[in-house]
């Protein structure tokens, strides 16, 4: 693991979606630099299998949960709370995506992507923060995305909750701005992991019209949004002003978007020939 470049020895960090991704890479961030882990995702193994791989039991507490279970968060917290003495900062990270045209997806997966990629981060935040206030260093931060801060078609839906998960951090940081407790989102474009790379056919030429971050990347940035004066950090910055300016300016991401999505398509098709000769 890297050499500590800020410690968070004795801070108790709650991660969603911790088992796989870029949850994986800030479990392994935040624990390289001393922090007690909280790792929660829905199925056991993985998250067994990462605490394994970091190897501080005295430090790690497992949570099989799915973040739509408000009540089992809430008595994790307790537990949490009662082992390691505080709750410090709570990374909202877990997403689900059904991707496809809005009308062809089922109604019950389109629930599904509010309840996991909003509701639940609004919930949990809104549950952690009597813990967070008796903090000395607290931080929501957020995994949002680069589909937060423009539309994209073709999701529709996690665009919405992606914007709207960028809105809560905005707003609450404005709220409780003399509360002592940091809130921000980190909104990445496309990253290397099974998320998109599993589902690459599906995934729309837009997106991968931008460059590519590793898990590695979004967690240590992460890790710097707990210090640091940011509230909303895109990646990487070009992407950012892009997408800024899309949205400000829709007829020129409309104009635009020829172009990305043919660069896109020849970024998909030399992944997937990459892919191919890797297996």
């Amino acid at each position: 693991m890297p050499e500590p470049d800020q410690g968070f020895d004795n801070l108790t960090v709650l991660i969603t979606g911790a088992s796989l991704g870029v949850g994986a890479a800030c479990a392994r961030a935040f624990a390289s630099r001393g922090a007690n882990l909280v790792l929660i995702a829905r199925r056991r193994d993985p998250i067994e299998q990462l605490a394994a791989a970091i190897d501080a039991p005295e430090r790690i507490m497992i949570a099989p949960l799915d973040v739509t279970d408000h009540e089992g968060f809430a008595s994790l917290l307790e537990a949490a709370s009662a082992r390691f003495g505080s709750i410090d900062i709570l990374v909202n990270n877990a997403g689900f995506h059904r991707r496809g045209p809005f009308e062809q997806v089922s109604p019950e997966d389109l629930g599904r992507m509010v309840d996991v990629n909003l509701k639940a981060p609004v919930v949990l935040t809104r549950l952690c923060l009597p813990y967070l206030r008796s903090s000395r260093r607290a931080a929501v931060i957020n995994v949002a995305s680069l589909a937060g801060r423009t539309p994209v078609p073709g999701s529709a839906t996690y665009s919405a909750t992606k914007f709207g998960l960028r809105a809560l951090g905005l707003a609450l940081a404005e709220e409780m701005r003399d509360s002592g407790i940091k809130f921000a989102s980190v909104s990445p474009g496309p990253i290397d992991t099974g998320f998109i790379m599993d589902d690459i056919d599906e995934v729309t030429d837009l997106t991968f019209s931008q460059p590519i971050s590793t898990a590695e990347e979004v967690a240590e940035a992460v890790v710097a949004l707990v210090d640091n004066r940011r509230l909303d950090q895109p990646m990487p910055a070009i992407s950012g002003y892009l997408t800024t300016l899309s949205y400000l300016f829709p007829s020129l991401g409309r104009a635009l978007r020829p172009m990305l999505e043919r660069k896109g398509r020849r970024t998909k098709a030399r992944l997937k020939a990459e892919r191919g000769e890797h297996h």
